[in-house]
Order: C-alpha cells, then sequence, then structure tokens
C-alpha cells in the first residue's frame, strides 16, 4: 500500500483493522481479533476506557507538549511499546523484524515473543532498542532459565515473565475456523485461504519456513507443529513464588511479571524483588469475566505506589485511551492487535503508521486537557467518578 493511500485510509487503529479484516484469511485475521470464550473480557476491556471521562482545563496554555516518558532511565519518545505477540511472521514476512524496526524508529520500545518466528539473537541483531524479551514458566525450569540467559548474552534490557498461561484459554473463534496452532496448511486450509490470494501469494515462501525459532535445536527441521507440541507440553498450573524468586536471582537487570491483576500480587511482587508490573489479561485470550485491565490498574497502583513500575496492557485503541492510563497511574501501555492489524496492512509501514496515529491522539488529547507534560497527568484531569 502506498504511504499516501495507508495515511489516507489508516486514519485510525479501527480503520486500519478493518483493512486487515479484508486483506487476511479470516482465520489468521480472527486468530489475533479474538478472544476466550464469548469475549465478554475482550470486549470490556475495550469500553471501560470509555466509561473514563476527560475534565479539561484549556487555560493553562501547555504550549510545547512533551509526550516522553522514562521507564527503567530509558527515555521514549512515546509511551507506548509493543508487547509479545506470537508468530508475528505470519501477518507480513519477517513481521517481527519490520515490527523492532518500527518501534526504535518511533523512540520506543518492543517486548519481544517467546514464540517469535526467527530467534531472539536473531531480533536483537537488528539493533532495535529498548528490547526486553518474554519468557513462560516451564515444567522444566532449565528451559525457563536458558531463555533468561540468552537474553542477558544477547543484550536485553529486562525480562518479562508471563504468568497467565499456565493453560490455553478456549478461543472459540478459531476452534469455528478449524484454526490450529501450529496452523496446518493442508488443500483444505490453503483454498480457504486463497480468497485473500495477495496475503497467500505474499506469504508463499513464508508460510513452510514458519516455525518458533527460539524452540528449535540444533539438527531439527524446525516444523511448527514440533516446536508448538512441545511448548504446549511444557506449560505447568504448578508454578509458584518460588518460581519468581529463582528468575529474579538469576536476571540481573529489570525484572517484570506480565499478567499481574490482584493488588496483593503486587505487593508480593514487590517483596520478592520484582521491578515492574503489566496489568494484563493476555489480551482477553485466557481466562473470561476477568476485569478490564483499566479498571484493575488503579487498585494495582494504589497498591505499590512508586516503588515499583505499573505498565497497563490491553483494549488501549486511541491515544485518549493511552493518557486515561497514564492519568491512573501507569508508567506506559503495552499494545498488541492495534500494531498486528498495521503489520497485517503494510508491514513496518503499517506499524510505523500505528505509532504514526498514536502520537497524533496523544498529543491532541493533552494539548486540549491542558497539560504539556506526561508527567503532569494525573486523576485531576479526569473526571471523578465513584469508581475511582
Amino acid at each position: 500500500m502506498r504511504a499516501a493511500t495507508l495515511k489516507r485510509r489508516g486514519y485510525s487503529i479501527a480503520a486500519l483493522r478493518e483493512i486487515a479484516r479484508g486483506r487476511l484469511p479470516r482465520a489468521v485475521f480472527d486468530y489475533a481479533d479474538g478472544g476466550a470464550e464469548d469475549e465478554w473480557t475482550l470486549r470490556r476491556s475495550e469500553s471501560a476506557f470509555d466509561d473514563i471521562e476527560f475534565l479539561p482545563r484549556p487555560l493553562n496554555g501547555p504550549g510545547e507538549i512533551d509526550m516522553s516518558v522514562t521507564v527503567f532511565g530509558r527515555k521514549l519518545g512515546l509511551p507506548v511499546i509493543i508487547a509479545p505477540t506470537g508468530l508475528a511472521g505470519l501477518y507480513w514476512p519477517d513481521g517481527e523484524f519490520a515490527a523492532a524496526r518500527a518501534a526504535a524508529a518511533a523512540g520506543t520500545g518492543i517486548v519481544v515473543s517467546h514464540a517469535s518466528v526467527p530467534t531472539m539473537e536473531e531480533i536483537a541483531a537488528t539493533g532495535a532498542s529498548p528490547r526486553w524479551m518474554q519468557i513462560f514458566i516451564f515444567r522444566d525450569r532449565g528451559l525457563s532459565l536458558e531463555f533468561a540467559s540468552r537474553a542477558a548474552a544477547a543484550g536485553y534490557d529486562a525480562l518479562v515473565v508471563t504468568v497467565d498461561n499456565q493453560i490455553i484459554g478456549k478461543r472459540e473463534r478459531d476452534l469455528r475456523n478449524g484454526f490450529t496452532n501450529p496452523p496446518r496448511w493442508g488443500a483444505v486450509e490453503i483454498a480457504a485461504m486463497a480468497i485473500r490470494a495477495p496475503w497467500l501469494w505474499q506469504m508463499r515462501r513464508h508460510i513452510p519456513k514458519l516455525t518458533f525459532g527460539n524452540y528449535r535445536r540444533p539438527g531439527e527441521n524446525g516444523k511448527l507443529a514440533t516446536m508448538a507440541g512441545r511448548v504446549g507440553g511444557m506449560l505447568d498450573t504448578g508454578m509458584s513464588w518460588k518460581d519468581i524468586d529463582m528468575l529474579r536471582r538469576a536476571w540481573k537487570g529489570p525484572f517484570l511479571i506480565k499478567g499481574i491483576l490482584h493488588p496483593d500480587d503486587a505487593r508480593i511482587a514487590l517483596d520478592c524483588g520484582v521491578d515492574g508490573v503489566i496489568v494484563s489479561t493476555h489480551g482477553g485470550r485466557q481466562l473470561e469475566s476477568t476485569p478490564a485491565t483499566i479498571d484493575a490498574l488503579p487498585a494495582v497502583v494504589e497498591a505499590v505506589g512508586d516503588r515499583m513500575t505499573v505498565l497497563l496492557d490491553g483494549g488501549i485503541r486511541r491515544g485518549g485511551d493511552v493518557v486515561k492510563a497514564l492519568a491512573l497511574g501507569a508508567r506506559a501501555v503495552l499494545i498488541g492487535r492495534a500494531y498486528l492489524w498495521g503489520l497485517s496492512v503494510a508491514g513496518e509501514a503499517g506499524v510505523t503508521r500505528v505509532f504514526e496515529i498514536f502520537s497524533d491522539e496523544i498529543y491532541r488529547v493533552m494539548a486540549l486537557l491542558g497539560i504539556a507534560r506526561t508527567a503532569d497527568l494525573g486523576r485531576h484531569v479526569l473526571f471523578q467518578r465513584p469508581r475511582y
């Protein structure tokens, strides 16, 4: 898609989503777009932002607007970070590389998924920074430690342990579409995808190469089915805070837990020496009927005060959503689906467009609020209702 067309048609995150819907095979689109069971948590993660209203003071005359934030000593030009999403290479050839480059160009960071197509070392070789590495707690704790060691050797700036994945959620869109992880590429599946011929043509050389690169062992063929079976079999419902202690001791840099909703868990994490928590519901793809992350955020922030960095992941579709999250105490936000839609539409240029949209909207909201710096945001910019 040409740059002018991308800017004209991709005027919002919702608009990019609709373009992506038209470009991707239904099963591929739904794999990213869908949630667990009835998708109540997914819908609520977005709609909860509508319950929060701004209270502007326009005569404060902010003048220049500074949208930067500092996270673990690194200044980000924009408080929007790419969240870890597996198989980004399914949406655009070399999708992980495209996303990393776009984030770096926007002056922000990326959290690399454990389930990326290329290896963490190959993504690190792009030079994109800051970059954080996501890992899981596996039955084989040695593998978790191995991932942490590899991330340190590859120069990752922080380690993110995702803890809401001890069993895979029931994602009914995938069941309805017959979509599996790993995807099947038989004649029936290819025929169903052929109605999206431009995507299929673009991906024709890449589909056979899709794999979970970080799990490939020397001498293996790297088939996605082999890798996915290994990952799925290693999830562990028995993980505990002892595992956090183990990984915290092994990792010397900033250490975060992703998947925190309960304020007591934030307090325990603080006692364990964790540097940050990411308030997240895994994109509404795991446990159904949990609170929206923006609703859970205030209690988590109150629990840890300024002693820990709190980030928010989930439901971010507008620059105003970002501002609301920061006003309620998040240091920055993570985006998953939003960047995948941009990636699906135009690769690196599409992800760059996503950052442009957020930058423009955050700037506009802050200017209209009468706020000059993200550091000046607080609950005073919100119309206070009892639930806050």
